[in-house]
C-alpha cells in the first residue's frame, strides 16, 4: 500500500504541473498534497520537500518512458531503423502519459540541482545513442564530431517543449518525420533526411519475452493497448480486486486524475482485456464494476512473469 501512496504522490506531482500549463514548475507543496489525496505527515514519511518528490516523479517518468523507448531501440539491427522506432516509441509514450511526458521534457528545466543533474544525465545516455550514426555515415563522407550527437538531441528537446507547452492537444506523433529528418541530416545526409521527411511513424512492435513496453493486443474493433506500467498497475489491480468500480481501480492502481482512469478503462474494455460485469438487477446509474478477461489474466500474467526490467 505504501508503493501504491508514494506512486499516487509522484503522479499528483507530474498532473498538477501539467494542469498549470506554462506555470507548472509553480506548482507547491500543497497543490500536491491536495491532489493526492493524502495528508501532510503522509507525504512527509515518503519525501524530504518538494524537491525530493520532484526528483522522484522525475526518476519514475524516466523508468516509464524507458522501456518502450530503450526496448524500441535496441530490437532493431541498424542505427536508422532503431532511432525511427525509438523516436516513435517516445512520441507515443508524450501522448500516452502527457503529465509525465511534460514534466520529463519541460518541467524537470525548473528543478534543483539534483534534478538538472538527472536530466544532464538521461540526455547524455540519448547523445550516445544519436551519435552512433557515426557509423552509418556513408563512406567518403565527413563524420560529425562527438558534439553534434549533444546538439541533435537539443534541438528535439526544444521543438517537444515548444509544441507542449504551446497546446496541450497536439498530437506530437505527428511531429515524426520531421524529427528524424533533423536527427540523421548531419549522419546520412540531405537525401536520407528528406526522404525520411515524409515517411510515417513505424508501427508498434509486439513486445517479445521479457519485454512490456510495446505490448500491443488488437481489439476486435482494431482498438490496441501498450502495455505501460500504468496500464500493467490497472490490470493488476482488477485482477487483485474483481468488481472494482472506476475510483477503486485507480485508487488501487495510483491514479489521481479520474479522467485518465476512465479512457484508460475504456481502452482496456475495447481492446478486450477487462469486461463489466454484468449486474442487471442493479438500479440503473450503478458504479461500473470490472473484471478480467482470458485476454487480460494471459497479457497480465505474462507481464508479472517477465518482473521488471
Amino acid at each position: 500500500m505504501q508503493d501504491v501512496q508514494r506512486t499516487r504522490i509522484l503522479e499528483a506531482m507530474a498532473e498538477a504541473m501539467a494542469a498549470r500549463g506554462a506555470d507548472g514548475s509553480s506548482v507547491t507543496l500543497a497543490e500536491v498534497i491536495a491532489r493526492s489525496g493524502v495528508s501532510s505527515a503522509a507525504f512527509h514519511e515518503a519525501f524530504a520537500d518538494r524537491e525530493a518528490c520532484l526528483l522522484a516523479a522525475f526518476e519514475l517518468g524516466v523508468r516509464r518512458a524507458g522501456k518502450p523507448v530503450a526496448g524500441a531501440y535496441d530490437a532493431e539491427p541498424r542505427w536508422l531503423d532503431g532511432v525511427k522506432a525509438a523516436l516513435a516509441a517516445l512520441l507515443r509514450f508524450l501522448e500516452d502519459e502527457p503529465a509525465f511526458g511534460r514534466l520529463l521534457v519541460v518541467y524537470s528545466m525548473s528543478g534543483g540541482e539534483q534534478v538538472l543533474r538527472r536530466r544532464v544525465e538521461v540526455l547524455d545516455v540519448l547523445a550516445a545513442a544519436i551519435d552512433r550514426g557515426r557509423l552509418e555515415s556513408p563512406a567518403g563522407r565527413q563524420q560529425p564530431a562527438e558534439v553534434v550527437g549533444e546538439g541533435v538531441v537539443g534541438a528535439v528537446i526544444a521543438v517537444l517543449q515548444n509544441r507542449l507547452l504551446a497546446d496541450e492537444r497536439t498530437t506530437v506523433i505527428e511531429l515524426f518525420g520531421s524529427l528524424i529528418s533533423i536527427i540523421v541530416l548531419p549522419y546520412l545526409g540531405p537525401t536520407v533526411a528528406r526522404r525520411e521527411l515524409m515517411r510515417p511513424a513505424p508501427p508498434v512492435r509486439s513486445a517479445g519475452a521479457g519485454s512490456r513496453g510495446d505490448e500491443s493486443p488488437h481489439g476486435a474493433a482494431g482498438a490496441s493497448v501498450r502495455l505501460t506500467e500504468r496500464t500493467a498497475l490497472v490490470l493488476a489491480a482488477i485482477a487483485d480486486y474483481p468488481g472494482a468500480s472506476n475510483r477503486e481501480v485507480a485508487d488501487r492502481a495510483g491514479i489521481v486524475d479520474q479522467g485518465q482512469i476512465s479512457k484508460l478503462l475504456a481502452r482496456l474494455q475495447a481492446a478486450k482485456l477487462i469486461a463489466k460485469i454484468d449486474h442487471a438487477p442493479l438500479t440503473r446509474g450503478a458504479p461500473n464494476s470490472w473484471q478480467l478477461t482470458e485476454r487480460g489474466e494471459l497479457l497480465l500474467g505474462r507481464a508479472q512473469a517477465s518482473g521488471p526490467s
